[in-house]
């Protein structure tokens, strides 16, 4: 059951990651696409949790929370320079 349910979730969270990144190429315009990579980096992340449940390490988990942190610096970052032209101000 548990392996049926792993599959799913591998299948659901690629086919969401593959829009994300159709969102980041064709989007209209910056803010569009800073949320798209912002919500591929949760997709990467909820696919490291489902790996490291599938494989049984706990390694991946910590892979996932080094993500999670660079990818609220990286879009906080994107954000401050859209909004200010400089990150450091």
């Amino acid at each position: 059951m548990l392996s049926t349910a792993l599959a799913i979730a591998f299948g659901l969270v690629t086919a969401a990651m593959a829009l994300t990144l159709w969102r980041l190429l064709r989007g209209p315009d910056q803010p569009d696409r800073i949320l798209a990579l912002d919500t591929l980096y949760v997709n990467s992340i909820a696919l490291l949790v489902l790996l490291g449940i599938h494989l049984g390490s706990e390694l991946y988990f910590e892979a996932a929370i080094l993500i999670a942190m660079m990818g609220f610096v990286g879009t906080v970052a994107l954000c401050k320079y859209l909004l200010r032209g400089d990150i450091i101000e």
